[in-house]
């Protein structure tokens, strides 16, 4: 068996986040300690009560999901003794993943991301830019859709979920003309998202110079485990490059399915999902059916994940 992690991204937020885990397990209240103190107000409260509405606030909404990302990795962490062979996350879970390897000091990365969703959300204004996932299509076919409809404007592929779901983003006209041309050629759903700018696309670029700046201040380590970048589906291949590749990333399409690839290419036969959904694990099992995940998003799944890993290498001792 080798092992990969995965890290939720932005949209998994909900309120009631974490709390068990909080309440269980001593290393993530630790955590939840930590992200308050770094970011002067109180995350956890936002993580455990809401109201959904400032939960869904980007700038809210990537600290949050850092964070309860981070406590059911140490939760787990706590029980099971693994390495994983390397490490992911979509999008905002890529800093995730880049804590997990130890690349990122947490209380660092949980101020990042504050500023990263504030970067994100202002460099657009509500109500011009937009995102939606076209399900049914594959990349090549959506990235016509986007050709086409970009001659009325902005018009991009944002993130390659899995090959029949991906997701396009940038005017708000113009993606609607993208949804008429993506149906025309045989989409079975076209779903506008609930996000308030198009995020990985060329919109963002004030983005990514803003982002690009405030890394220049951030502190990089040694990665203990390799990362995998969406800009590219590749593992970074360097500390050096790891600065550049996170401010790339805002503009740049998320490249999950290779992502995947990459891991399945190195061995990786099980992922391991932190965050408070499974939506990561319904792209993998999409990407590829032979790879074993198992989700970690509330208390009742960590549980069951330490059973199985525990009776797994038992098995494999005997």
């Amino acid at each position: 068996m080798k092992i990969g992690y995965v890290f939720a991204g932005q949209g998994a937020q909900k309120e009631g986040m974490g709390k068990e885990f909080f309440e269980a397990y001593e290393v993530s209240r630790v955590i939840y300690d930590q992200a308050n103190l770094a970011l002067g107000y109180d995350l956890k409260s936002l993580c455990f009560n809401g109201p959904q509405e400032d939960l869904n606030k980007t700038e809210i909404t990537q600290p949050a999901i850092l964070t309860t990302s981070i406590a059911m990795l140490k939760a787990f962490e706590s029980k099971i003794d693994i390495t994983p062979s390397a490490v992911a996350g979509l999008s905002l879970g890529e800093y995730s993943a880049h804590v997990c390897s130890g690349s990122l000091a947490f209380d660092e990365a949980v101020q990042l991301v504050k500023k990263r969703g504030a970067f994100m959300q202002d460099a657009v204004p509500l109500g011009v830019g937009g995102m939606s996932a076209i399900v049914g299509l594959s990349p090549d076919q959506t990235e016509e859709v986007a050709k086409l409809a970009s001659a009325h404007g902005i018009v991009e592929v944002c993130n390659y979920n899995s090959p029949k779901q991906i997701v396009i983003g940038g005017d708000l006209k113009a993606l609607e003309i993208a949804g008429e041309i993506a149906k025309e050629k045989g989409a079975k759903r076209v779903l506008p998202l609930p996000v308030s700018a198009p995020f990985h696309t060329s919109m963002l670029i004030r983005a990514q110079e803003n982002l690009a700046m405030e890394l220049e201040n951030v502190n990089i380590s040694d990665m203990n485990v390799p990362v995998i970048s969406n800009v590219d589906g590749r593992i970074v291949s360097s500390e050096s490059l790891i600065k550049d590749t996170l401010a790339k990333q805002v503009t740049s399409s998320v490249r999950w399915i290779e992502c995947i690839e990459s891991m399945k290419s190195i061995g990786i036969d099980t992922i391991v999902e932190f965050g408070p959904g499974n939506a990561l694990s319904a792209f993998i099992g999409k990407i590829d059916r032979s790879i074993k995940v198992v989700s970690i998003h509330d208390l009742e799944s960590l549980n069951k994940a330490i059973a199985y890993f525990n009776e797994t290498f038992i098995e494999k001792a005997i």
